[in-house]
């Protein structure tokens, strides 16, 4: 090695030794923090405890805490065919893949090709064979595209944790709709009820009415609360063929191809473990994607800042250049250039202190969602602890309520029958406990749902250590 390709090989070396100690402009990350308090405002219901870490947390198949074969059968079929859920696997898969592109500007480029060029010059016409091959690479001395892929990993990051909302999501809306679709089906069940009873009401009216002691008045209002009940008990043909439409969607499947078989909620929801609330932040992945974002929008302010900085070009290029096909590919034909450029912008009119600006106020954006992120979170727990609670008082009160209304129906039956009551008595009595029944079985629905809603709140067994880690994604495991 002798001469100028020495010393240029020299010059070469210093850059990159300067590559290799060269700083990261801009904020070091710190998670902002967040409004936590130490509990819930809202009281537990009644035979609920708070849950200790990992005393009964709940778990990834959290479904399954309601033993119900059907559901849980159901709920295996989201993440195997739901389309969102595909959808949101792909768009982490092409996040994680935007990882692997910025991390392709930390080595050099090489390039090469071939070109005979014909051109002609006073001294005559001249054919040049060319082959050469150049390398170029930009020198990431201030830390711009390491912060790149770093911030593209945390944007994956954020994409995998959106993934895990979207799958809490729609798991936790086919619950919801299945334990509609049982609802509907417990009114059903009561309105067929109601119906053979209003059927046997109006066969007594008309007895009655042939042994002179009713009147036709009497059987008319047999024959309306009859008709209305029917009536009812088709309407809910409607709710229940939308449920099981939901449903099939949800699976992935059209609604032709899916039935569900009927069935009728029969038990109250269990307890469900609901922690401290300074875990609701590692719980919920919409809460994890809000801090992901947060932190590869950080990243975009070491970029700007690193814009104030020159920046440092190695090139170098090599290859065979002959006037003669025949002495093309020889040695005596061969080139090469190799040496550094830096380049310093002296002049923009303010446009990178307005791009820091721009990447700083977007950051702030950032921390603004993340915590009310945070606070939603919180408010939709508080929400469903609430309603948890105050449904489960409000059944205790509503089943006291329909034993005094069938109570009442009896007697009024009876009085009836005995000639001291008109039928307008019996009908009051008919209608007051059908509401009252009716009113049980959506009480029951409502706590249900609210325990689904609950859970989805919790983060429904998620956790933020599940994420794919920043070095992982960048190295690609």
């Amino acid at each position: 090695m002798k001469g100028p390709f020495r010393n240029s090989f020299a010059v070469v070396l210093t850059g990159l030794l300067l590559l290799a100690t060269g700083c990261m402009v801009g904020p070091r990350y710190k998670r902002p923090d967040a409004p936590v308090s130490p509990t819930f405002k809202e009281p537990l219901p009644e035979g609920w405890k708070q849950a200790q870490p990992n005393d009964g947390a709940i778990r990834g198949k959290w479904w399954e805490i309601y033993n119900d074969p059907e559901l849980n059968a159901l709920e295996e079929q989201v993440n195997i065919s739901n389309q969102n859920l595909i959808a949101a696997e792909a768009q982490f898969r092409e996040a994680r893949d935007a990882v692997r592109i910025a991390r392709s500007g930390l080595f050099p480029t090489v390039t090469g090709g071939v070109s005979v060029i014909n051109s002609r010059t006073p001294a005559g016409v001249h054919t040049s064979y060319n082959l050469p091959i150049d390398l170029s690479y930009l020198a990431d001395v201030w830390g711009a595209v390491r912060r790149t892929v770093r911030g593209n990993a945390e944007n994956a990051q954020a994409s995998a944790a959106l993934l895990e909302n979207a799958r809490l999501s729609f798991h936790a809306e086919l619950a919801q709709d299945y334990f509609q679709l049982c609802g509907t089906d417990g009114v059903q069940d009561l309105l067929e009820r109601t119906v053979k009873s209003y059927d046997d009401f109006l066969q007594l009216t008309q007895n009655r009415l042939k042994s002179g002691v009713a009147s036709g008045g009497d059987v008319a209002q047999a024959e309306t609360q009859l008709h209305t009940a029917r009536a009812q008990l088709i309407d809910l043909g409607v709710a229940r063929a939308q449920f099981e439409h939901a449903i099939a969607v949800l699976t992935g499947k059209p609604p032709v191809a899916l039935s569900v078989s009927r069935a009728i909620l029969k038990s109250p929801p269990p307890p469900i473990p609901v922690g401290v609330p300074s875990t609701l932040l590692e719980r919920r992945p919409d809460i994890a994607a809000a801090e992901r974002q947060m932190a590869a929008v950080n990243e975009q302010i070491g970029i700007a800042q690193a814009a104030y900085y020159p920046t440092l070009t190695l090139g170098a290029s090599a290859g065979l250049q002959s006037s003669s096909i025949v002495n093309w590919l020889t040695w005596p034909s061969r080139f090469w250039s190799v040496g550094p450029q830096m380049t310093e912008t002296l002049f923009d009119a303010g446009r990178r202190r307005a791009q820091v600006a721009q990447a700083q106020a977007a950051y702030d954006v950032t921390v603004a969602n993340y915590r009310q992120t945070v606070l939603t979170g919180f408010q939709e727990v508080e929400d469903q602890l609430a309603a948890s609670r105050v449904l489960a008082e409000e059944a205790i009160a509503e089943d006291q309520a329909v034993q005094a209304a069938e109570r009442s129906l009896q007697i009024a039956t009876y009085q009836y029958k005995a000639g001291t009551v008109s039928y307008l008595q019996v009908i009051t009595s008919q209608a007051i406990a059908l509401q009252d029944e009716r009113t049980a079985v959506d009480i029951l629905t409502r706590r249900m749902t609210a325990s689904v809603l609950l859970i989805q709140a919790l983060g429904g067994g998620w956790d933020a250590s599940t994420l794919p880690a920043v070095n992982d994604l960048i190295h690609g495991k």
